[in-house]
């Protein structure tokens, strides 16, 4: 078995290869990744790119070439994303084992050895 940064759920893949093909972004790397704001701190950003730079780890799961800064690894490390589906619509979820605080959205978080920049809500 493979040891992943980030673990990514075959809903989510399907969704994530639905996007690269509605973006004509098939090829493109995901990149995962963390930035400072949200009202946690910390928030989670994911996006497509071309190219990958020396500082990213490389990862491929369900056919998705997956791209992650060194920098963002400890902070990313076992976090899973999923696709849910429900009622009000779909979306992504993220569940990240080194979250010591979260806000309702859920895009928002911090680790104990990461506090990033808190915004108000």
């Amino acid at each position: 078995m493979t040891n992943h940064v980030v673990n990514i759920s075959e809903a989510a893949a399907f969704q994530i290869k639905d996007m690269m093909k509605q973006n004509e972004e098939e090829g493109s790397f995901l990149r995962v990744a963390v930035k400072g704001g949200g009202c946690s701190g910390l928030s989670y950003g994911m996006g497509f790119e071309q190219e990958e730079s020396a500082d990213d780890l490389h990862d491929e799961q369900h056919g998705i070439k997956i791209i992650i800064n060194k920098e963002d690894a400890p902070i990313l490390s076992g976090v899973k994303i999923d696709f849910k589906q429900s009622l009000m619509g779909g979306g992504f979820t993220i569940d990240n084992p080194n979250a010591i605080a979260s806000c309702g959205c859920g895009s928002s978080f911090r680790t104990a050895t990461a506090a990033g920049t808190p915004e108000n809500c």
